[in-house]
């Protein structure tokens, strides 16, 4: 009777599992195929579950001068980006977790504040600043708000807990510098979270379609999604879906690849910053 129930636990549980897992992959599989359809397939009834003649002229179109620094520019946003989060995150989360000095525990619930607050709040006073500073349509316009990013730090600060307090006062004794400490000690321990935080930014900065709305305005300085969107406005009315949806895979492509590199830190990474304090 236990095993009936076992195993029809099982089924029910593979079944919902299955029937999740079709629901959320069939957008991107639709997008897929549908970048290799040509405009009257693509928009056929009944539609074309599969390209039974694929085409590779959506990507053609899409090699060109203006789509490519838009792709450029996102990469180079994102990379950047994630580079400066993960360098001043894993500094600050050291230095909350380890170090200890007058008013640690408040700096750390402004961080802690600093995350809920939506992104829309701050947004007027950032545009106010960046404008006052001249960095409009600016590769800095688009980096620099998002680096000190609340949350990596609160990230990085579980992690540096689990720094054990021994090696530190060793290395002290050693007469070992901040900076040899911190390289040599700290940063091979915390690198699960790194690697974490490395997803999380990047994919984070790639779809920030808001600021990168509001922080450009020339044509040149758009990102690959804000690039693809303006596209769809100006084709209303003879809108090239399999066009977009190239597009939109080709944009994809990035995410899955870091995501890909780093994916063993990606559950380590969320499981920890719930647990530890």
């Amino acid at each position: 009777m236990e095993f009936k129930k076992f195993g029809l636990y099982n089924i029910l549980s593979f079944t919902l599992l299955s029937a999740l897992t079709i629901f959320f992959i069939f957008p991107f599989y639709w997008i897929a195929t549908g970048a290799f359809k040509l405009q009257d397939v693509a928009i056929a009834l009944p539609p074309q579950w599969f390209p039974t003649s694929p085409t590779l002229d959506n990507f053609r179109q899409l090699l060109v001068p203006l789509t490519a620094r838009w792709f450029f520019n996102s990469v180079f946003v994102s990379l950047a980006t994630t580079v400066l989060v993960c360098a001043t995150a894993s500094l600050a989360g050291y230095a909350l977790a380890k170090k200890h000095f007058p008013g640690v525990k408040l700096l750390f619930a402004i961080f802690i504040g600093a995350m809920a607050l939506p992104k829309q709040v701050i947004l007027i006073p950032l545009l106010r600043l960046i404008t006052e500073m001249q960095l409009m349509d600016t590769y800095r316009a688009l980096i620099l708000p998002a680096v000190g990013w609340p949350f990596g730090i609160f990230l990085m600060k579980q992690f540096s807990h689990s720094v054990p307090d021994s090696l530190l006062e060793s290395a002290d004794i050693d007469g070992c510098g901040e900076i040899k400490k911190f390289v040599n000690i700290v940063l091979p321990i915390v690198k699960p979270g790194i690697g974490a935080l490395a997803i999380f930014t990047f994919i984070s900065s790639w779809n920030d379609y808001f600021s990168q709305l509001v922080f450009t305005n020339s044509e040149a300085m758009k990102t690959l999604p804000l690039g693809l969107a303006s596209m769809a406005q100006q084709a209303e009315f003879s809108l090239n879906y399999g066009l977009l949806m190239a597009g939109a895979l080709v944009a994809s492509l990035p995410m899955i690849i870091v995501f890909l590199m780093f994916q063993s830190f990606f559950a380590q990474g969320i499981t920890v910053g719930a647990v530890k304090g």
